[in-house]
């Protein structure tokens, strides 16, 4: 029993992803005024395709950073894309098909923590993220939201100048915030990199202190109650032995005990020792005319 409770916990605090629940509606508003602001852009400049271009965001947003790229749906297919923290593998298509998207990417700098946050966890990145539009109609004044799919290739985010001030590489996590209000902590592949199956938000987490010493007691007093609780099993599977032991021997003397009271022997004396005598009876002759001489 104790066994399958460790394993309970183990599996509850590191094994597997930690899902979370995130709110949508401020992200919601941001991601739909990007969208807007990004197709603004596309029909004002009409960028080339292949260039990244750098946008002014928003005054009430001042400080995000925000760049488009439009790419052919067949140049995504062949060789991927590569622009700021992302690399899209080779391979990968557009749901629906389009002829030509548009990345817009963005970091969150020092907004990332106004509209994202990790219960128990702190951000030591600002959030990036990334979203796909189509971008076939260069006059089309909206941008129709496309998904993207990888055929089981990562996306991998490689964010530079990652750096740790007290928390331990084994403390780090990748955060995802999907598209549809859940967050994933998932560990980390390789230092500073990061990996993805679709578009969205992301960013490195630890721990908060506050919340690494809880789980270290919480850790000490389980690891304390199972050796207390392997110790008790011993001490209760040794007095169950030395109870049976003694139940047995105790029978076997009353047993024996019994046996000696049931024979009754007489005594008689042998030399200067007192010994148990059994009366000995004869059967007395009998003549065949009945009669003694």
């Amino acid at each position: 029993m104790s066994l399958i409770f460790i394993f309970f916990l183990l599996f509850t605090f590191g094994f597997f992803p930690l899902v979370i629940g995130l709110n949508k509606s401020a992200t919601d508003s941001l991601d739909a005024l990007l969208q807007d602001f990004a197709s603004k852009t596309l029909v004002e400049h009409r960028p080339h395709t292949g260039v990244i271009y750098e946008t002014i965001p928003p005054a009430n947003l001042s400080g995000i950073e925000i760049s488009i790229l439009k790419i052919r749906s067949r140049g995504l297919w062949k060789k991927g894309a590569n622009f700021s923290y992302f690399s899209i593998p080779s391979r990968t298509i557009s749901l629906p098909h389009v002829r030509r998207l548009a990345l817009v990417y963005q970091d969150l700098k020092n907004w990332s923590s106004h509209y994202y946050t990790v219960p128990n966890y702190s951000l030591i990145t600002s959030v990036v993220g990334f979203m796909a539009f189509d971008a076939s109609d260069s006059r089309a004044k909206s941008t129709p939201k496309v998904s993207l799919s990888t055929m089981g290739k990562p996306i991998s985010i490689h964010f530079r100048n990652l750096t740790l001030a007290e928390s331990p590489k084994s403390e780090i996590r990748c955060v995802t915030f999907a598209a549809n209000g859940t967050t994933y902590l998932s560990e980390m592949s390789s230092f500073g990199v990061c990996h993805s199956r679709g578009q969205g938000h992301f960013s490195v987490v630890v721990p908060e202190r506050d919340t690494v010493k809880r789980k270290q007691g919480l850790w000490h007093w389980w690891l304390m109650g199972f050796v207390l609780g392997f110790i008790a099993l011993l001490l209760v599977a040794f007095a169950g032995i030395v109870s049976v032991r003694l139940l047995r021997t105790k029978k076997i003397q009353i047993m024996e005990r019994q046996a000696d009271e049931d024979l009754v022997l007489a005594s008689r004396w042998v030399g200067q020792s007192k010994m148990p005598s059994a009366a000995v009876t004869r059967t007395l002759p009998v003549l065949e005319n009945g009669c003694f001489t």
